[in-house]
């Protein structure tokens, strides 16, 4: 395998059921994903990732281009116990599950200033000034809970958990934390686990949820040590195996930094580290929601301008969490609204975390319409990204081509599809070399906009002959803007016995279907494992979407841990 990293390798196994047992066809595919890059392997790779990348020329990379909905904003402030959404701190999931969006938010549920000052006298510049002297300024903030079936269309549920004013008919779940950051993780054995919070209590807190609604005592984290006044956020990193909580501090000149804290249990957290900071002192880093995806961390730091007092969505992106690197600093991913008054002029703050969609991301927000430390309403909003597209490579000058060099690769010998924009009469065009720089093969060009997207090739040319052989690939883009690329691999059919075969020699014992939603396997050794099968965000995978990574799951019982969740399914051990 040369330089592939053997414990990030990953082969991939994809079932389609057409009954409810395995005796039907089924489509074994495997992939070995081979890009030398120096922490692992993966079947997707990002241009925004300098890992990948040897060289550019005549080339820029840029953040991608988001559409904001028409619909904005979602939802606002029409609560009693809204009084301000401030910054919202919103974290967002499509639970498969339940085939349903959940929104867990955070508003100040108690804001003196705001309630006691009448509407007509909350406006900037004049006669009371929010957080003035004329009432009082008690802030008590609380996590809300609102669902969707859409995505667009969001309901504020009675929960009958909190009490607000003398009532438990409200959406609260929590009263309390502050800046909380909310996940399910499907990884945890236990139910009463299945939701994870990470917030300021008195200190640094976590709590747990068996349903994301009712919520157990918050637990105090001293040794993190760390102000975490900000929306913090926190999640499971799946190339260092712990969770990882990203938080904020302060320090002179430059003000707010993103702060990182880790632990193996969700429980004992690390001291906290300052990893990301403002590049001028009135450009702070105020929070940055992170996650995991095509192999790299994508961080949405929030750039507070204190000398505009207004806040816009930036870009970042690590190899491990710790180690930052801006793209494009200054020029935002999500920005303001240039008219004062409109619902995301003042502020725009990503929320965690982003939702992908087979044809688009979702990136929700949490927009006000005035300044940061003013009075401004607040709203829920929405923006969406073409797949892969946070950031991507184009020609600086038009009149010649960007070149993109990439590091060496193994090659797969799987067909090479790439995702890109391509303008009026632009191009991508792929070039073959190998490991002495000999030239093996040119794509023929990609003239339009496309979502991985196989390259055409000569006829002679077989990248099945490259296989396991050391080769890089240059770029040409014309007029065109280059996201990712990836080597796509055909399946190949095989029997019942063969692959029961397969399985046995990996101390599977049974293995059975139901309504091919839902799996089974049996250990030799007496473990046993359900599967569940998630669906799409949008709802519309195939049968031949239906993932299962089996590899991977013998991967995790050679070293004796539960599987994580993988392609498509939600494994659990028992």
């Amino acid at each position: 395998m040369g330089n592939v990293s053997l414990r990030r390798l990953i082969m991939t196994f994809r079932f389609a059921w057409k009954s409810d047992i395995v005796r039907n066809a089924i489509i074994l595919i495997m992939m070995l994903s081979g890009l030398v890059r120096a922490d692992a392997e993966s079947e997707k790779f990002l241009l925004l990732d300098k890992r990948i990348v040897a060289g550019a020329e005549n080339a820029k990379l840029t953040v991608g281009t988001v559409a904001k909905d028409k619909r904005n904003p979602l939802f606002a402030e029409d609560k009693p116990w809204e009084p301000r959404f401030d910054n919202l701190y919103a974290n967002v999931l499509y639970d498969e599950d339940e085939n349903l969006y959940k929104c867990w938010y955070s508003p100040f549920i108690i804001d003196e200033s705001t309630t006691n000052t009448p509407k007509k006298d909350r406006v900037n510049g004049g006669k009371f000034k929010y957080q003035g002297r004329h009432t009082g300024r008690r802030r008590e903030m609380g996590i809300c809970y609102a669902v969707s079936r859409d995505g667009i269309r969001w309901e504020k549920p009675n929960l009958g958990v909190i009490e607000f004013d003398g009532s438990k008919e409200n959406n609260l779940v929590w009263r309390g934390p502050h800046g909380s950051g909310i996940f399910k993780d499907p990884r945890d054995p236990d139910p009463n686990r299945r939701y994870k919070a990470f917030f300021k209590g008195k200190m640094i807190s976590v709590g747990f949820s068996p349903d994301g609604i009712h919520w157990g005592e918050a637990i105090a984290c001293p040794e993190a040590n760390v102000a975490g006044d900000t929306h913090n956020n926190a999640f499971w990193a799946p190339t260092l195996g712990e969770y990882v909580g990203i938080t904020r501090t302060w320090a002179k000149p430059r003000g707010r930094q993103v702060a990182r804290t880790s632990s193996a249990d969700f429980l004992k957290w690390t001291k906290a580290d300052v990893v990301l900071e403002g590049i001028e002192n009135h450009l702070q880093t105020y929070a940055m929601p992170v996650f995991y995806y095509a192999g790299v961390y994508i961080g949405l730091p929030a750039i507070y301008n204190s000398d505009t007092d207004r806040t816009h969505t930036e870009l970042a992106w690590s190899p491990d969490t710790v180690a930052w690197h801006r793209i494009d600093p200054g020029t935002p991913l999500i920005a303001n609204s240039t008219e004062k008054g409109l619902y995301d002029w003042g502020t725009a703050y990503a929320a965690a975390y982003p939702v992908f969609g087979k044809d688009k991301i979702r990136l929700y927000y949490g927009g006000c319409d005035d300044k940061h430390f003013g009075w401004r309403n607040g709203y829920f909003c929405l923006a969406t990204l073409r797949p892969d597209g946070f950031a991507g490579y184009e020609p600086i000058s038009p009149d010649s081509p960007a070149v993109i060099t990439t590091r060496p690769i193994l090659s797969t010998g799987h067909r090479l599809a790439l995702t890109a924009d391509v303008g009026k009469g632009g191009s991508v065009t792929a070039t073959f070399f190998d490991a002495d720089g000999n030239k093996l093969a040119q794509s023929k060009p990609l003239k339009t906009t496309a979502t991985d997207a196989k390259l055409i090739w000569p006829r002679k040319f077989k990248s099945a002959a490259l296989k396991g052989k050391t080769i890089h690939i240059e770029f040409q883009l014309r007029n065109a803007k280059l996201y990712s690329f990836q080597f796509q691999i055909k399946p190949s059919v095989i029997g019942t016995p063969e692959i029961i075969r397969i399985l046995e020699k990996e101390l599977v014992e049974t293995i059975s279907t139901t309504h091919g939603q839902t799996i089974h396997i049996q250990l030799k050794d007496g473990r046993e494992y359900h599967g569940k099968y998630i669906h799409d965000h949008a709802g519309k995978y195939s049968k031949d979407d239906k993932l299962w990574d089996i590899l991977n799951l013998v991967m995790h019982i050679r070293k004796n841990r539960p599987p994580e969740e993988v392609n498509g399914w939600r494994i659990a051990c028992e």
